[in-house]
């Protein structure tokens, strides 16, 4: 009876098999289909060729490997519950590998490509030093394979992803750039989201920001270093970058200083900082014009790490990746490129191993508290934290401004 249990077992195995091929090929039968129907009128609406329509899709078919997708037909999952600890200390974030590596090879860009870093300084204001941060970060100075076609990713998730009108939006501008020649044969190639070439622009971004560094009229950001460098310090124009200033500072907050004080929504003054009892690490004194500007107190882990003083460029730098960590990161390399920084002087605190299952219930209690924490996410972004430290204020305990483990059963009382 067992080897007949286990043979029943096996041919009904063997049955699903060619049921599920059969499945997908009736939703590849589809996705066709649909880029028939839906995409090449739109497309041929956007001045795009039948000849680059076909050429984007020939031999693409779907990329079944992608996260998010809802094929036709089927529910879309529910968002799956956050397991992994994501929030150890943010000091991992800058991992001596990460920092020596972007800095010691964006030296060596920076002489590289000295010519086209200084073209785009004078063109936007953006420090080449900047640049090449972003460039690192992004994509290792062109030197991280950039592994999947655009067009298969894009068509994918605009077919069957649970964002479909935003990736069609991003597939009809990729036929676009295709058109227009910036990236002939077969170069249009993307990360698993569809951010393109060295820089990682999405297509729409590429149309807006993507401009020509080198003088063959083509925004190559795939092969063209210097059109990478002037498309980078092109977007951060664009969103504000202003010339005179820099990204930010690394300070000494005073311990009679709240930590609730931080935030993009409280700035004021260098000077009035100043007045307050914030100093530099480094011992020198903002620059004068610095002082008459307005700066904004970041502390990423709250009292549990380096603090710093940031300008209205720290936030141009989050248009381009809204994490805190991220602008930090790129000011950071930035500085040791060109001036030779050393360390954050103050140290990254043993702080995290939480799960943003924990945060979010932490952000629930907060919430109703009537605490503004900036949606509940499981991110501890600069609201959750300010909040946590005025819930640490008034419940007469030292203000921390970062969610610790112990918080999450006193949150919940």
């Amino acid at each position: 009876m067992r080897h007949l249990i286990t043979l029943a077992a096996f041919f009904l195995c063997l049955a699903m098999v060619p049921a599920n091929a059969q499945n997908r090929a009736a939703v590849e039968r589809q996705y066709q289909s649909w880029l028939e129907q839906t995409v090449w009128p739109a497309a041929r609406a956007r001045g795009v060729s039948r000849g680059t329509f076909q050429s984007a899709f020939s031999g693409v078919s779907l990329n079944w490997n992608l996260p998010d997708l809802v094929p036709p037909g089927m529910p879309a999952q529910g968002r799956k519950t956050q397991r992994q600890a994501e929030f150890g200390s943010p000091g991992k974030y800058f991992s001596r590998g990460a920092v020596t590596g972007a800095t010691s090879v964006g030296k060596e860009m920076a002489r590289r490509h000295a010519a086209a870093l200084a073209r785009t300084e004078r063109a936007t204001g953006v420090p080449g030093r900047i640049i090449l941060a972003i460039w690192g970060r992004e994509s290792g100075y062109g030197r991280v394979d950039i592994p999947h076609n655009a067009f298969e990713v894009l068509g994918t998730k605009g077919f069957m992803s649970t964002r479909a009108d935003y990736f069609t939006e991003e597939l009809l501008a990729a036929l676009q750039i295709a058109e227009a020649g910036h990236a002939p044969g077969k170069a249009m190639k993307s990360s698993w989201a569809g951010a393109l070439g060295q820089p990682q622009f999405m297509p729409t971004s590429f149309l807006k920001y993507a401009v020509d560094g080198d003088g063959d009229a083509r925004a190559d950001i795939w092969r063209s270093e210097a059109d990478t460098i002037a498309s980078i310090g092109h977007y951060l124009a664009r969103h504000g970058w202003q010339p005179a200033r820099d990204w930010g500072f690394e300070v000494r907050v005073p311990g009679s200083v709240s930590c609730t004080l931080e935030g993009p929504d409280q700035g004021r003054r260098i000077s009035d900082w100043e007045r307050l009892g914030f100093t530099r690490v480094s011992g020198r004194p903002f620059p004068d014009h610095e002082r008459r500007g307005e700066g904004f107190l970041l502390m990423p882990a709250g009292r549990n790490g380096p603090a710093f003083i940031v300008t209205p460029n720290f936030y141009v730098l989050k248009d381009y990746n809204m994490s805190d960590l991220y602008a930090l990161f790129v000011g950071h390399v930035g500085d040791r490129i060109q001036f030779n920084v050393g360390d954050f002087a103050a140290p990254w605190g043993r702080v995290g191993g939480l799960y943003r299952s924990d945060v979010a219930a932490m952000q629930r209690a907060l919430v109703a508290m009537g605490h503004d924490v900036g949606g509940i996410d499981g991110l501890p972004g600069f609201k959750t934290r300010r909040s946590i430290g005025c819930w640490q204020e008034a419940t007469g305990q030292p203000a921390t401004c970062f969610p610790e483990a112990a918080m999450k059963s006193r949150l919940a009382r």
